[in-house]
């Protein structure tokens, strides 16, 4: 090594000795140790259970580079100090430990939690993670043993979770729990990867992990989650529904039309026989593939540019950029090609923005089916119909299609590869108005892989049927076929122009409208 070169590498390491013994680490250890105390009392944390972590914040250290703070493992977390805490590297090795204690204390060990908190770190950028084993996030998950999410919709609190309003339904993806912390590591990170708007993941007769971009971001909205998991199960307690806005009895037969609240679909609460469903795919069986392949995939490709320029300082376009970033590094240690370094902060908006839109592009170009591109993609899309440059495409048959069956007492819903949010904005925007009205919701591939049968299992478990063939599920693609009859649904095929041709002796009915069914 050259002298300046280890000049520089024993400067680097003096900077790093003081940011570890620097008044950042102290607080941040003091920090979780507060917190602690604090969420014992809520019951978040007792009998040893639970953890919480920290970045130690220091402005001139980047986010991605910032020390971690870790509460330890199986101590009282109501009698924690400081100087008991972990501190680790960005990359999550321990680089300061506690000193062990006198018996009765156990050895020092570092949280169970450690391998999750990292993926919430790592994936999601995070400041801040808090692990609870609060009684109702163990019981909200016991409301529907089967079930895969825990939605609650048109509840005050849930405003105070990242990117959510009063009308939006809330959605925390729910996973199985292991005998051991450290078994939950991958499908926590499936859970995060496949839900890019949720800031918190169940753990079914457990707890809650919940993540933000900052200590009292993360601590807000765990309180939040808390109160509306709370909620649900005395709202269940009570016969009251709380995944359906209007909050009405459970399960029940009949929701008329005039209690139902301004804007809700009144076809979701007035069906005469609530429990028969249509699911409805969209490309090639409600909308053209022309439209999709030749109008929504080059208006997000020719507007990457303008959108992040335009929106560079939001907090969405934040939230997006970092998740480009982390999807970057995975494919450039991958060798995935088109992949290329993303500028750092530091080298200025424009440089940032080039090496995105570069990036960008590449996935477009490679039709790409990963988070961050289509998180972006809904962003730019949503821009697009807002201000009329976009207007959604439906065959003309589907309209009156909606009104018969919603007339009819048919709840209907769409499954599709595509966002929730780009689905809502397309049928929000056609040139026949805003079909939202007659659809009870919408399914995208955070259920499941559209060709594998356990997906449509999960969704016959959402909609509440007694049996799978009480839905009727409408595709082009055979696969997608194949998997829902496996599933028990009732199956048709649609034949549209622009459709791939079937295999002859396919089995299935087919339609061309939807007026024939």
């Amino acid at each position: 090594m050259s002298t300046g070169g280890a000049e520089s590498a024993a400067a680097e390491a003096m900077a790093s000795e003081a940011y570890l013994a620097g008044a950042a680490v102290w607080e941040a250890r003091e920090l979780v140790a507060e917190l602690c105390r604090h969420f014992y009392l809520q019951g978040w944390v007792t009998g040893t259970g639970g953890s919480i972590t920290v970045k130690a914040n220091d402005p001139a250290v980047p986010l991605a580079q910032q020390l971690i703070v870790m509460s330890p493992s199986g101590v009282q977390k109501e009698r924690m100090v400081a100087e008991d805490m972990y501190v680790m590297s960005a990359e999550g090795k321990v680089i300061s430990a506690p000193v062990a204690k006198p018996w009765p204390y156990k050895h020092p060990k570092c949280s169970d939690c450690a391998p999750l908190f990292m993926k919430s770190y790592l994936m999601r950028g995070a400041g801040a993670v808090i692990h609870s084993h609060g009684m109702e996030t163990c019981m909200a998950t016991m409301l529907n043993p089967g079930a895969k999410e825990f939605r609650i919709s048109h509840m005050e609190m849930i405003k105070g979770i990242k990117g959510h309003g009063y009308t939006d339904e809330l959605v925390i993806p729910i996973i199985e729990n292991t005998p051991y912390e450290y078994e939950l590591t991958d499908s926590l990170a499936e859970a995060i990867a496949a839900y890019p708007k949720a800031t918190a993941v169940l753990v079914r007769n457990h707890g809650i992990y919940v993540w933000g971009d900052s200590w009292i971001n993360a601590k807000t909205q765990a309180e939040c989650y808390h109160y509306l998991l709370d909620a649900a199960i005395k709202m269940y307690q009570l016969g009251i529904d709380w995944t359906t806005p209007e909050h009405g009895p459970i399960n029940s037969a009949k929701r008329l039309r005039s209690v139902a609240s301004p804007g809700v679909p009144n076809g979701c609460h007035t069906a005469k026989s609530s429990k028969h469903c249509v699911v409805l795919d969209i490309e090639g069986t409600t909308t053209p593939i022309s439209f999709v392949t030749d109008v929504m995939f080059p208006y997000a490709r020719d507007n990457v540019r303008k959108h992040l320029t335009s929106t560079y300082d939001s907090e969405e376009t934040k939230e997006d950029i970092k998740l480009l970033r982390i999807q970057v590094e995975e494919d450039l240690k991958i060798g995935v090609v088109g992949a290329a370094p993303v500028a750092p902060d530091d080298a200025g908006k424009e440089e940032v923005i080039s090496s995105l839109v570069a990036n960008v592009e590449a996935m477009i170009k490679a039709d790409r089916k990963i988070t961050s591109l289509k998180q972006l993609q809904g962003h730019i899309w949503r821009t697009g119909f807002e201000r009329k440059e976009l207007q959604g495409v439906v065959f003309e048959d589907v309209p009156e299609a909606l009104k018969n069956w919603q007339s009819q007492g048919m709840k209907v819903y769409i499954y599709s590869s595509g966002s929730r949010e780009a689905q809502r904005l397309l049928f929000g925007h056609t040139s026949y108005g805003d079909l939202r009205q007659f659809l009870c919701g919408f399914f995208d591939t955070t259920t499941g892989n559209k060709r594998e049968a356990r997906s449509y299992f999960e969704i016959s478990q959402s909609l509440g049927v007694d049996n799978p063939s009480q839905i009727l599920f409408i595709t082009d693609v055979l696969q997608e076929a194949v998997a829902a009859k496996s599933a028990g649904f009732e199956v048709i095929i649609s034949i549209r122009p622009g459709n791939a041709p079937l295999p002859a002796n396919h089995g299935f009915r087919t339609i061309s409208s939807f007026s024939e069914i």
